[in-house]
């Protein structure tokens, strides 16, 4: 049996990034002190948002593949080898002869928040007739982005047809976001989302009528107040864990990783959603996305303490 016939925990679909970090005394402003300042430090550093919760499931114990494209130059080396590492499964990944998707990050050191500067050369689209159908097919949970629509639509269709559950990373809307949502088990999107889909700007009451239209759990990521889902009529809220934040980067994608774990184990969407949550705050205190990933004992412990 190839790898990509194998049974996996979670097979996800999406975009890797390495990513260029700059940390600076404060968040950069158009005039005044902060127009201009020394940057303190640089990394680089890998992650991109499928990459990132693909290595958070593998660090919590799930069989997790990679699907996507990287470059031939030394970023597209360092994010395979950096997934490798982590024990994610990129037997799938394909490479093309263009350079690896790249961000600037400017990471204000006072306050971990950070603006991202991103660039993508288009042959790193993922085309729909690359997909490694029969691993979407044997997965207990195929999870996709929104960077190449059309791949991640046909691969959420692909794991809905085998019974698979289907879960979201979803930052912007386009006319093809309420055909994804609509295939999510588990449509995971940012806080912006559900406004801009139907204009209720309280999130409970956009929720609730986004849960008129589509079937499934519907999560919105809130940051610093956590997170809420609507689960048929019932709403869950889960606050954050409380931690010294060091960078945000990341945050949501491991978010989406610890959540996925918590669906792996059959958890309740409340306590999949502190799950989640745990995951996300440990991987502020540290620098970097997928370098914050946290392991299970670590995500345990803050369960256990909080």
């Amino acid at each position: 049996m190839s790898p990509s016939d194998e049974r996996w925990d979670v097979v996800g679909v999406g975009a890797n990034s390495v990513d260029e970090v700059y940390l600076l005394p404060a968040c950069p402003q158009p005039s005044g002190a902060f127009a201009k300042m020394r940057i303190r430090r640089r990394y680089t550093l890998c992650g991109g948002q499928m990459a990132t919760a693909l290595g958070t499931c593998a660090s919590l114990g799930l069989r997790s593949k990679y699907v996507g494209v990287c470059g031939t130059d030394d970023h597209g080396s360092r994010i395979r080898l950096a997934l490798s590492r982590s024990r994610v499964d990129v037997t799938d990944l394909i490479i093309r002869d263009a350079e690896n998707q790249s961000a600037v990050i400017l990471l204000d050191d006072t306050s971990g928040e950070r603006i991202v500067l991103w660039d993508r050369d288009d042959r790193l689209r993922l085309r729909a007739g690359e997909l490694p159908e029969a691993a979407l097919a044997s997965a207990r949970v195929v999870h996709v982005d929104d960077v190449d629509e059309e791949a991640a639509i046909r691969s959420a269709a692909i794991a809905r047809r085998a019974g698979a559950m289907v879960t979201t990373d979803i930052d912007r809307v386009t006319p093809r976001t309420p055909e994804l949502i609509g295939l999510a088990t588990h449509a995971i999107v940012a806080q912006h989302v559900p406004a801009q889909l139907n204009g209720v700007g309280e999130i409970e009451e956009s929720l609730r009528r986004l849960g008129q239209t589509y079937g499934g759990v519907i999560c919105v990521t809130l940051g610093a107040q956590g997170a809420i889902a609507l689960d048929g009529d019932t709403f869950h809220r889960q606050p954050a864990f409380a931690v010294d934040v060091v960078d945000t980067t990341g945050a949501g994608d491991v978010f989406r990783g610890g959540f996925i774990a918590g669906l792996i184990e059959g958890q309740p969407i409340d306590r999949a959603l502190r799950t989640a949550n745990a995951a996300a705050a440990i991987s502020c205190t540290r620098l970097g996305a997928l370098n914050g990933v946290p392991t299970r004992a670590e995500v345990d412990a803050l369960l256990r303490r909080g």
